[in-house]
């Protein structure tokens, strides 16, 4: 156990207001010192992205005993490296991220801020978890969580995780029913239907708007979906590594090929 209170970093990818954003702060500042790091803007679906030909700049908005505020004008991920690079004394003992408006599920979770700022922690050897929720609403209603967010958190805070690998953890929109439990499950494979909508803007000019429906073909009892489905808290655990390791041994025949000029 810790000596004195662990160090929870922060961030998420719906800008500072988001109410998400403001739960999941009050709840970890009941577990430990917080650094809160957050995107100045929405940075929905910027995925792994990061500042490298912009001016980044971050600014803190607010301190006071265990609690220090800042906001930044880059991503998600910018906002972690920020935090453990040069914002904390020390790395600190976990990075949770969200609570993202929407689902993080599937395929979803290629595209996501929010797990994005996940994998960059854990990428650099930090404890590190992801929380959404399958609602878009600005204001929905997330106090069906605490329970189990605290109680996950808690464990992580404990027992660590193993090396390269963070949670990915979704709930499902608040209901009559309680919520039924956690289920350790994997990542159904579901993909986007998109196609761009054509637009013009004032001038006359055209451009395009992305728009898509989410097909889910993949929803077993085993799946994240199957999860959120059925009134459960999905926890998949995710890495970074996307070798396909099944495909190793049987491609080895790509290894006879000549490429001698």
């Amino acid at each position: 156990m810790f000596s004195q209170r662990p160090s929870i970093l922060i961030t998420n990818d719906d800008g500072h207001a988001a109410k998400g954003l403001r739960k999941l702060v009050s709840l970890m500042r009941t577990l430990g010192d917080v650094v809160l790091i957050s995107t100045d803007e929405v940075m929905s679906a910027k995925s792994h992205s990061c500042t490298i030909r912009e001016r980044l700049y971050v600014r803190l908005v607010h301190e006071e005993k265990g609690f220090k505020e800042y906001r930044c004008n880059g991503t998600p991920v910018d906002c972690v490296k920020l935090g453990y690079q040069k914002l904390m004394a020390e790395p600190p003992d976990l990075v949770v991220s969200g609570i993202n408006h929407g689902m993080n599920a599937a395929t979803t979770v290629v595209y996501s801020g929010t797990i994005g700022a996940v994998i960059e922690a854990c990428m650099n050897g930090l404890n590190a978890i992801g929380f959404s929720l399958f609602s878009l609403n600005p204001d929905a209603d997330f106090d069906h969580l605490d329970t189990a967010i605290l109680e996950i958190t808690k464990r992580v805070l404990k027992d660590g995780l193993p090396k390269g690998v963070c949670l990915n953890v979704n709930f499902p929109k608040r209901t009559e029913e309680p919520l039924k439990g956690i289920k350790v499950c994997r990542q159904a494979a579901c993909r986007w239907v998109e196609y761009f909508k054509e637009q013009y803007d004032e001038n006359g000019e055209q451009f395009y708007d992305l728009e898509g429906t989410f097909e889910s073909d993949d929803i077993t009892p085993d799946t994240d979906l199957w999860a959120l489905q059925n009134n459960y808290a999905s926890l998949v655990p995710t890495c970074f590594d996307w070798t396909a390791h099944h495909c190793i041994e049987p491609m080895k025949n790509y290894e006879l090929i000549n490429v001698k000029p």
